[in-house]
């Protein structure tokens, strides 16, 4: 008789490949009854708990100094402006849920949407709020560590389902590194001698 195949493989290969927060959205979408609760527990919950808070305010600050990096070598494309206005959004989504359940509040919007920058920000005007935003979400960080929240508090992700303000926070992290690697660079062009140059990025128009 043959074993019968775990129903959990499948979402604990999906997380490890296509990354921790982009894979358990995914697999809340698609198999939420069956494993979004095990996701959350494994990628975001258990790890996030062994840390104190200002363990991952120092991993914010980390993964910010990637995060700069990327959105300041990407090219002025359609594509990169809309990814860095995602990034942005959900960074600020994020904070915001955060600081409604640490009002004791019910969250004011239900979608990311509001807290993205207008469609037509210039790429320069979004470099520096992707700056501004991980520096927002990490002083929100050690701000909770001075004062620390409740172990049961929580706040809801339209997702994943209430997370404690420590897994927000390492979902806000895994989620922008995963999204700033898909952040693209100016192509190569052929250079004098036979070699390859990448081409400067467009100047943004202020």
């Amino acid at each position: 008789m043959s074993r019968r195949a775990s129903p959990y493989v499948p979402a604990l290969v999906t997380v490890a490949t296509v990354g921790v927060a982009a894979g358990a959205a995914y697999l809340a979408r698609t198999r939420k009854k069956e494993v979004t609760g095990l996701v959350v527990s494994r990628v975001l919950e258990r790890p996030a708990s062994r840390s104190s808070y200002s363990d991952l305010a120092q991993s914010l600050e980390r993964a910010g100094t990637f995060l700069t990096g990327r959105s300041e070598r990407a090219a002025d494309t359609p594509a990169n402006r809309e990814l860095l206005g995602h990034i942005i959004g959900i960074e600020r989504w994020g904070q915001s849920r955060i600081e409604a359940a640490l009002r004791g509040q019910a969250p004011t919007e239900d979608s990311y949407h509001p807290h993205r920058p207008p469609l037509d920000t210039p790429l320069a005007g979004l470099r520096a709020q992707v700056t501004t935003t991980r520096a927002a979400t990490v002083d929100l960080a050690r701000r909770l560590h001075r004062v620390a929240p409740d172990d049961a508090l929580t706040a809801p992700h339209n997702q994943l389902g209430a997370l404690s303000p420590k897994a927000w926070l390492r979902y806000l992290t895994q989620h922008a590194d995963l999204e700033s690697r898909r952040l693209r660079g100016a192509p190569a062009q052929t250079a004098p001698g036979g070699g390859t140059q990448a081409l400067p990025a467009p100047a943004s128009k202020l």
